[in-house]
């Protein structure tokens, strides 16, 4: 008898152990203010739109999503749930990592450097003939996040990897005018401090490579986005660190893009792969 109950005993024993490590403390994943990353209306993007990477609307109408993906030189745009989108081309192909609208202009940032604009009432047609191109306003290296912010016609470009940077410590960034025409016009840099992202992070190092920025247009706070370290760090109007958050892979497998409507709602894409569809997160505003 004593075998058999033994062999009970240590079945029960295991049986425990399991429910303990399965019912055990999961990492919690916190939100800024107003949103809860924990709860996204989903929506897949077109196969055209698997390689998904920013995204963007005209004066924050979410009536028209504008997108682009690593590949071709494409302005995609559709509304979220269609199934497919239409798409003007600007250029021939190139890997274009994010789009921003600002005050009629559109302005398309390639990876390395180089910036295109051209009027935004031009994505009605197939072809665009009118872009004006910018090659060195920008120093050496690798860019994927552009912001535009409306009321000062300004936009910002964020460093991924810049030669200027060493990315456990700080990464630049590059601000400019944009005139009228479309045109760009140096108006100063920024910096963000990667030590106070490790700190708040609660990690001994990182290499930070951002691959997204935006404007809360309600707080003024900066929005950033690193696919690679699947954070997300809020800073305030001077770039200044003021809370990082950890990103949930399970909603988050790549994010690449990120932008807010004129509701105050949040739009984070991912990139999708041979399995899974590119896809767009809706995080709505709770006002909160």
């Amino acid at each position: 008898m004593k075998p058999k109950n033994s062999s009970i005993i240590i079945a029960l024993l295991s049986f425990a152990l399991l429910i303990s490590f399965s019912c055990g403390p999961k990492q919690a994943y916190n939100s800024p203010a107003g949103y809860d990353l924990n709860q996204p209306e989903k929506f897949n993007m077109p196969d055209d739109l698997t390689e998904i990477s920013g995204i963007a609307f005209n004066k924050g109408n979410a009536a028209t999503l504008y997108s682009e993906e690593d590949e071709d030189g494409r302005v995609y745009h559709l509304k979220l749930g269609d199934k497919s989108a239409k798409f003007t081309r600007f250029k021939k192909s190139g890997d274009f990592e994010d789009i921003a609208i600002c005050n009629g202009q559109v302005v398309m940032l390639q990876s390395k450097g180089r910036l295109y604009t051209f009027p935004v009432t031009a994505t009605d047609s197939d072809e665009i003939s009118n872009v004006k191109k910018f090659e060195n306003l920008l120093t050496e290296g690798e860019y994927e996040g552009i912001a535009a912010d409306e009321k000062n016609n300004n936009i910002y470009v964020l460093c991924k990897h810049c030669n200027i940077d060493k990315t456990s410590k700080n990464t630049s960034g590059f601000i400019f005018k944009l005139l009228p025409d479309g045109s760009l016009q140096n108006s100063g840099r920024f910096e963000i401090n990667v030590k106070h992202i490790t700190e708040q992070a609660n990690e001994e190092k990182i290499n930070f490579h951002p691959s997204a920025i935006a404007l809360n247009p309600r707080t003024n706070e900066w929005y950033v986005l690193s696919s690679v370290n699947k954070l997300l760090v809020v800073l305030n109007d001077n770039f200044k660190v003021k809370q990082v958050f950890h990103l949930n892979p399970r909603y988050f497998p790549q994010p690449e893009g990120m932008t807010f409507d004129n509701q105050n709602n949040l739009y984070i894409s991912n990139e999708g792969d041979k399995i899974e569809p590119g896809n767009v997160l809706k995080f709505k505003y709770s006002g909160k």
